[in-house]
């Protein structure tokens, strides 16, 4: 159980890579240093994915301890900058982090002791938990089209029950985004269990294959699409992903697949480059080193994208790859059915990118208008009715403007002489209403 945990997980959490240092703690000393050096290496020797890389890496850390780049360094989280920036630089691998911590390095030794253990488990539940296990964010787009916002892919074993409700969630769609442009990556066999919903249940199908060491002995795994799962399969269903420069490690992995699959569209910017699977070593007594430990290959030619990163079938800015993801989407359901046209005609001017009207264009719309008036507040404009509802209104370009909260009507502008006369109720299904315009 130990290994598949941490064997399967591909992150670099954020605060790995800020090493934290104790405060008035004492300088330094040479000898100190370069026994975290001579530690180092021998960690990334016995753990590293590529041996013979493993020894120039230790060399190269070697070599800067004996030409005196360590020697200004007086704190242990300012070695571990330093270190962690000589092996990414020596290795090109983003994987690399050194850090300060000594409370982990105790409880790694801990850990030998079961009921310790337990109480460890419970504190990363309760992390977990605070985090919903990644899950920060599900809902229905306009055409029905499922969204999931996953900040990171959480230990199945922890976030299943989590997991099972999205996945049950989102169902019903008839399309689903996934955002992971801000995913810096997780436990593959939570990205196993997602992915598991896009396929058949009753054919082999091979999501990730890979192998790692542990203990000194080389492991090698395949993980499958799972014939079992808590909710119906989107089989069929087009499936698009969100990425971007900061996807990382399984993040990755679960867009690359899937592409490589052709099962999903990938839209964004072209991720980060962090292929390989990691684990945490201890080194001495209050550092450690997050080191790569294996590879992993897609089931379809055996490829990865270390250093490179995964590049999108619609490259573009990823601030802007949900909206066009969610065009893509509805016009992809449109062509498979023509009478799902009209979401797709509807919802176009939302998602169409437009320049912002100027102050004297938007306050040329406020004013008092039968039943209602429209005020300019701040830059907005706000719609108030019956003297005690209020919602903003939104442009969304061609005098149509879309109002806060509603999706089956919005307002249109009326202009004589280029004056505004009227709003325009203007439903779904093309039936009108006009309130004139009373100042």
């Amino acid at each position: 159980m130990q290994a598949r945990r941490w064997a399967a997980a591909l992150v670099v959490t954020m605060a790995w890579l800020v090493p934290v240092g104790a405060t008035g703690e004492a300088p330094l000393s040479a000898p100190e240093k370069r026994a975290v050096v001579e530690e180092l290496g021998q960690a990334i020797e016995a753990a590293y994915v590529f041996p013979d890389k493993a020894k120039t890496l230790a060399a190269a850390l070697q070599a800067h301890l004996e030409t005196g780049d360590y020697d200004a360094v007086t704190d242990k989280a300012a070695l571990a900058r330093a270190l962690t920036a000589d092996l990414i630089e020596a290795s090109n691998d983003l994987h690399f982090a050194v850090g300060v911590d000594p409370a982990w390095v105790a409880d790694q030794a801990a850990k030998q002791d079961p009921i310790r253990a337990a109480a460890l488990r419970d504190e990363e539940r309760r992390r977990e938990a605070r985090q919903n296990f990644g899950f920060a964010g599900l809902r229905y787009l306009g055409g029905n089209i499922a969204y999931v916002d996953l900040t990171h892919f959480a230990d199945p074993e922890l976030g299943y029950d989590a997991a099972a409700a999205a996945m049950r969630f989102i169902e019903n769609g008839d399309a689903v985004i996934y955002d992971l442009r801000y995913n810096n990556g997780g436990h593959l066999e939570m990205a196993q269990l997602l992915a598991s919903q896009l396929f058949r249940g009753d054919k082999d199908q091979e999501l990730f294959d890979y192998y790692y060491t542990l203990d000194g002995r080389r492991v090698e795994r395949g993980q499958w699409v799972l014939p079992a799962l808590p909710a119906k399969r989107l089989t069929g269903k087009p499936v698009y992903i969100l990425t971007g420069s900061t996807s990382f490690s399984a993040a990755e992995w679960f867009a690359y697949t899937l592409k490589k699959l052709g099962r999903a569209t990938l839209v964004g910017e072209r991720t980060a480059g962090g292929a390989h699977p990691v684990d945490r070593k201890p080194v001495g007594s209050d550092f450690f080193v997050q080191v790569p430990i294996g590879q992993i290959r897609d089931p379809v030619d055996g490829g990865d994208f270390e250093g490179q990163g995964v590049t999108p079938d619609h490259l573009l800015a990823s601030a802007d790859a949900l909206a066009v993801a969610h065009r893509l989407a509805l016009a992809e359901l449109a062509k498979a059915d023509p009478a799902k046209r009209a979401d797709a005609d509807w919802l176009a001017p939302e998602l169409a990118a437009r320049p912002q009207p100027s102050a004297a264009a938007l306050k040329a719309i406020a004013g008092r208008y039968e039943g209602r008036r429209v005020d300019l507040v701040d830059g907005k404009l706000l719609y108030t009715w019956r003297e005690r509802f209020r919602l903003t209104l939104e442009p969304l370009g061609g005098d149509l403007l879309a109002i806060e909260g509603v999706r089956d009507f919005r307002f249109r502008i009326l202009r004589k002489g280029g004056k505004v006369i009227a709003l325009e109720h203007l439903d779904r299904d093309g039936t009108t209403q006009t309130y004139a315009r009373l100042d």
